[in-house]
């Protein structure tokens, strides 16, 4: 999880990219560094109808910020739920998750604008509530120096594509884009909360912890979703008001990932 919060316009590399991200999931080995993927990736004819340059930006601008940081943590537990062919729908989430992560232009627009319209049951999200999230961003100083006009119109554009990549939208249009029903997956939560409590999260912070927020859940809906898992035996909870104590059933994010694969 990255600390830098600034706001940047790496979504341009390529939105949600589905297909891509699973390839190079694929391709990718520990100890891989993007420009040693980038070159596997052009040798291997992995993005064929792609320039070497292209190939180059997909990996270093769209799929290291996302995945490879902390050593290829992410990548690390995503692949072999690549490799064994974990439904898509559950993918998407968890690639939404770290996408959401590293951009938070795309995190911050999810949790600030897309919720607060899906609970007002409103039927779509338009270009114009995208740019005026941007507008308001760069009066926050969110961005490291003002955006050109023609910059905020295109990344108003990537906010509303990224939406429509991981399913919280109906894709292509350039008008209103439909809100799809959009509910957290419990493979996806089980990966969150063990992601959350190995990289350091105690169990007290866990259901408070913003990531939850990406899905629309507030603390009593992560404990539900937590008692929920507990239930089908991945660990053990106390919640009470002021109380959160979890036994944690699986000793490492591989042990993690392999329940999640097996189920």
């Amino acid at each position: 999880m990255s600390s830098d919060r600034s706001y940047t316009t790496q979504l341009q590399a390529g939105l949600g990219m589905i297909d891509e991200t699973i390839g190079l999931l694929r391709l990718w080995e520990r100890g891989d560094s993007p420009s040693k993927l980038s070159e596997k990736a052009i040798q291997r004819g992995l993005f064929s109808r792609t320039t070497a340059r292209r190939a180059r930006n997909i990996v270093e601008e769209m799929f290291a910020p996302r995945y490879l940081l902390a050593q290829g943590r992410p990548a690390a537990a995503l692949k072999p739920l690549v490799e064994k062919n974990l439904p898509g729908d559950d993918l998407i989430q968890l690639f939404f998750l770290h996408t959401a992560r590293a951009q938070s232009i795309f995190g911050d627009f999810v949790t600030e604008v897309y919720w607060p319209r899906y609970s007002a049951a409103a039927s779509g999200l338009t270009r114009a509530e995208a740019e005026a999230f941007v507008y308001r961003a760069l009066d926050n100083g969110n961005m490291r120096k003002r955006w050109s006009e023609s910059t905020i119109r295109r990344v108003s554009g990537y906010l509303l594509g990224c939406c429509g990549d991981f399913g919280l939208t109906d894709s292509g249009g350039r008008g209103e884009r439909a809100i799809r029903r959009f509910a957290m997956r419990s493979r996806t939560a089980l990966y969150l909360a063990h992601d959350l409590h190995f990289s350091g999260v105690t169990d007290q912070a866990l259901p408070q912890h913003p990531d939850w927020r990406l899905y629309g859940l507030e603390t009593p809906e992560v404990l539900k979703q937590l008692r929920s898992l507990a239930h089908n035996g991945h660990f053990i909870i106390q919640a009470a008001a002021d109380l959160v104590q979890i036994a944690w059933k699986y000793p490492s994010m591989e042990e993690c990932v392999r329940a999640i694969a097996q189920r």
